[in-house]
């Protein structure tokens, strides 16, 4: 696999069982990422876009393929460190009961970060600020938050939590246009300090997209590159 890459695929086959029986969901699918870039993916719904993301993250028993990180085989790291590098936020981010604070200090709790101590209550309002939530009390319950408010706090949890690789499953998926400008601005900061992106996309597009895929069929398609 090149070491060019951040994260590489090849041959990932994915299989789902249906009424008139298995049905290839990814077959075949090549991939890959470099630092510094965004890739975006499109299809139409039940393509298996999310389907992909999960097999990449690690996240799906039974996927074929050989998949590398920074040009190590996914075999010679634990699945748990793997998914330290490789973050996957779902359409639907869900945050833990509690506060703002208690879900931005989470990799702390997990002890996916442990190399350095959790963020001061200092830090954690300025971090808030610098993603448009400075009126937002660190020390508010987040079932008290609005949708919007939700998206950005938890990709400002997995960005606190220090991944090299972002895997966004429709990431402005039933946000209004300011939280989804927000959003790919969040997106766009960390593929400019060198990070890796690949989002799924169904209705809006990214303009900041280096590279677009369509997958359907279980093939991925180049249909763009900037």
């Amino acid at each position: 696999m090149s070491h060019a890459s951040l994260l590489e695929a090849r041959g990932l086959r994915a299989v789902r069982t249906g009424d008139d029986g298995p049905v290839a969901v990814l077959d075949g699918v090549d991939f890959s990422l470099r630092a510094g870039t965004l890739v975006e993916v499109t299809g139409p719904s039940g393509s298996g876009k999310t389907t992909l993301l999960l097999a990449l993250a690690r996240l799906l028993p039974g996927v074929e393929g050989l998949l590398s990180l920074d040009g190590t085989s996914a075999d010679e790291i634990a699945p748990q460190r793997w998914r330290t590098h490789v973050a996957l936020l779902p359409q639907r981010p869900a945050l833990v009961p509690g506060t703002v604070t208690d879900n931005l200090r989470l990799p702390w709790t997990l002890k996916v970060r442990h190399a350095e101590s959790a963020p001061s209550d200092a830090a954690l309002a300025d971090a808030l600020a610098g993603v448009g939530l400075g009126g937002v009390s660190p020390e508010r319950d987040v079932s008290r938050l609005s949708v919007g408010q939700i998206a950005r706090i938890a990709l400002l949890r997995v960005r606190l939590a220090g991944p090299r690789v972002l895997l966004l499953d429709e990431p402005d998926a039933s946000l209004d246009d300011a939280s989804a400008a927000e959003v790919a601005r969040l997106t766009g900061t960390f593929v400019a300090d060198g990070g890796g992106v690949v989002r799924v996309s169904h209705a809006r597009a990214d303009a900041s997209a280096t590279v677009r895929y369509r997958l359907a069929g279980g093939r991925l398609e180049e249909v763009a590159r900037a």
